[in-house]
């Protein structure tokens, strides 16, 4: 039996306003052995967005409603918490550079950053609303506990979000 030698092609096309990654194998005569079509999630897009929020809402819920978390910002140096909050940026950018820029950032970079922050900003602002609703960030009597606390909050409600972000 002969060896038949075979070619890859990549093409990033745009298919219903989505973009999508096409692989095509073909054969030395030119013949399609093999295609495939694949989301090429790189852009953040309104469903992106929601899913972010309910995410974030899922853990922010169980978490941000324990009285251990608002001890646990009354008592934790701010430094502390701010070592979290470099922590959640920190594994918020290497999920999503995994799982969606790995092998394309180079001309996505500013999506990827838009990603990152649009996940923990958003993760912020929905624990930061939740606490506000139950009343436990005291703003405007104590600002910096108030920051902790959705700070903290935000660790693991940013992970959910992360998660669910990869969800197509």
């Amino acid at each position: 039996m002969e060896s038949q030698e075979t070619k890859t092609k990549v093409v990033i096309k745009r298919i219903g306003g989505y973009l999508q990654r096409i692989v095509t194998v073909v054969d030395s005569t030119g013949k399609v052995l093999h295609s495939a079509v694949s989301p090429f999630a790189v852009e953040l897009r309104p469903k992106d967005i929601l899913q972010i929020i309910v995410g974030a809402t899922i853990l922010a819920i169980p978490v941000g409603f324990t009285e251990e978390t608002w001890i646990l910002a009354r008592e934790l140096k701010t430094v502390n918490v701010a070592l979290l909050g470099f922590l959640s940026l920190l594994f918020i950018a290497s999920f999503v550079y995994f799982n969606f820029y790995r092998f394309q950032l180079k001309g996505y970079g500013f999506e990827y950053v838009k990603r990152v922050a649009a996940t923990y900003g958003l993760s912020l602002l929905v624990v930061g609303l939740l606490l506000t609703i139950i009343e436990k960030c005291p703003w405007g009597v104590d600002n910096i506990l108030a920051v902790k606390r959705v700070i903290i909050t935000a660790f693991p409600a940013s992970m959910a979000a992360t998660i669910s972000d990869t969800i197509k």
